[in-house]
């Protein structure tokens, strides 16, 4: 089962890009499967996430917003030994909008709102003192911003913190990643463990009451964005055909987002979470000749805990996938993939107080990939 080693970069291709939907504020699943590839080698690609988040109890019909993120990569095998990177992606982020009729979450003909976004920049030198062996590092670069409004009875109403907003303003801070990878390219063996850092925010930070009438700015707020490690493993088992999986921890339990204003009003966070993320996916991808070849997975992430905040309430998935590739020559590739999501049932919260049921919900992931070897 001797698989050569242009088809062993093919078939690892096609692991699944399709957008990960995971606990807590996790998007991308900060994967550096673009830096283990062979030789020289960039791409570029864009996800789109399409959930659907309700709650019959409470009369919501959906409050999980659409969104997509890009990402990019490049790696140059510099020597016989020494390789460098740069990957870009936005690892973390929120966004929802509750029906502003709703009196739970509305009021004014104004509507609970979320919006996160963050943006990641990781710059890699990887030494390889032989065939088999990657040992690699390297800092990251992080930039997050974003936005809150709490509307509606679900906050106490405009008497207390149902007419409050808070906009953090972007801040850039440094982290870092280390980690190792074992191959064997004959066989297209390959696992690697990679380390990332938790990175520090203080974030300049604005909140208003009454619907802006009362506004206390210039306070800091402190973000740490979690630290995570990430298995990846993939093994030939059969001629042209492999079997991969990826493992995910996130320590997310204790995350917590607590402004200034809002504490000293209610004693509660913004957000918080009380469980690590453990996430999973298996699979098999196939080449089936020398232009197309395919993947199919299963997906599982466990939630950062339940009951949760009310601007994010799910907890967990199932997932099926599927994904393929087409390749017009050896050095380049399109790639695309679909994703179901069985979103896990949930509790949303309110500091202490239980607001309501959030099931029977789902989402749709789509990917769209290039890569290309120099």
């Amino acid at each position: 089962m001797k698989l050569h080693k242009i088809y062993s970069a093919i078939l690892l291709s096609t692991l699944p890009l399709t957008p990960a939907l995971a606990a807590g504020l996790d998007r991308s699943g900060q994967s550096i499967a673009a830096f283990l590839q062979p030789g020289n080698y960039a791409e570029a690609g864009i996800s789109i996430l399409d959930p659907k988040v309700q709650s019959n109890q409470l009369k919501v019909n959906d409050m999980a917003e659409d969104y997509y993120f890009p990402s990019a990569a490049i790696k140059v095998q510099a020597t016989e030994h020494i390789s460098i990177g740069l990957l870009y992606d936005q690892p973390f982020g929120a966004e929802s909008l509750y029906p502003s009729n709703n009196p739970v979450f509305g009021a004014n003909g104004e509507a609970t709102q979320v919006e996160v976004e963050t943006h990641n920049l990781s710059a890699l030198i990887g030494y390889q003192p032989t065939e088999n062996w990657n040992f690699y590092a390297g800092p990251v670069y992080q930039t997050v911003q974003g936005t809150v409004s709490l509307r509606g009875l679900a906050y106490g109403g405009a008497s207390k913190l149902g007419s409050y907003d808070i906009n953090l303003k972007e801040d850039e801070a440094y982290g870092w990643l280390a980690g190792f990878a074992y191959q064997i390219p004959e066989i297209a063996l390959k696992t690697a463990v990679t380390y990332r850092s938790e990175i520090k925010h203080e974030i300049d930070t604005t909140e208003t009451f009454g619907f802006g009438a009362i506004q206390r700015p210039n306070a800091l707020t402190e973000v740490i964005t979690p630290q995570s490690v990430n298995i990846d493993f993939q093994t030939g088992i059969a001629a042209n055909t492999l079997a991969f999986a990826n493992i995910r921890w996130v320590h997310w339990d204790q995350f917590a987002v607590t402004p200034k204003f809002l504490n000293a009003a209610s004693g509660n966070n913004l957000i918080d979470y009380s469980d690590d993320q453990w996430s999973a996916t298996v699979g098999v991808g196939r080449k089936f000749n020398s232009h197309w070849s395919g993947s199919a997975s299963v997906g599982y992430d466990s939630g950062a805990g339940n009951p949760v905040t009310t601007l994010g309430p799910t907890e967990g998935y199932w997932s099926v996938g599927l994904g393929g590739q087409y390749s017009p020559a050896e050095n380049y590739f399109i790639q695309a993939g679909v994703k179901y999501f069985w979103l896990g049932d949930a509790t949303a919260r309110t500091g202490t107080t239980n607001v309501g049921e959030f099931e029977d919900n789902y989402a749709l992931g789509y990917g769209l990939k290039i890569g290309y070897r120099f």
